[in-house]
């Protein structure tokens, strides 16, 4: 089982490569470039679980196990586009 996703900074990912590497072992390393998320460090056998077999989004959805609760009606439009009027 994974564990909770961990953040580093791109500096300590620079620094700590080896840290990083077995830290992502027990599960995703966000690595932050100025405080925002900017990779995901996983192993080669948990992105291939993540990509095996989908195709397109909606297989990756109906594959993610959080996704699985979630119930998303569209409905249908009826509304026909219109040709814009520029002045």
């Amino acid at each position: 089982m994974l564990k909770p996703a961990r953040a580093i900074t791109s500096r300590e990912f620079n620094q700590r490569t080896g840290d990083a590497k077995r830290a992502a072992l027990e599960g995703p390393v966000y690595i932050t470039d100025r405080g925002r998320p900017s990779q995901v460090l996983v192993t080669y056998e948990h992105y291939s679980k993540l990509t095996e077999g989908s195709h397109n989004l909606v297989d990756m959805l109906c594959n993610t196990p959080a996704a699985g609760g979630v119930d998303l009606e569209i409905p249908p439009r009826d509304e026909v586009a219109r040709k814009a009027c520029i002045d």
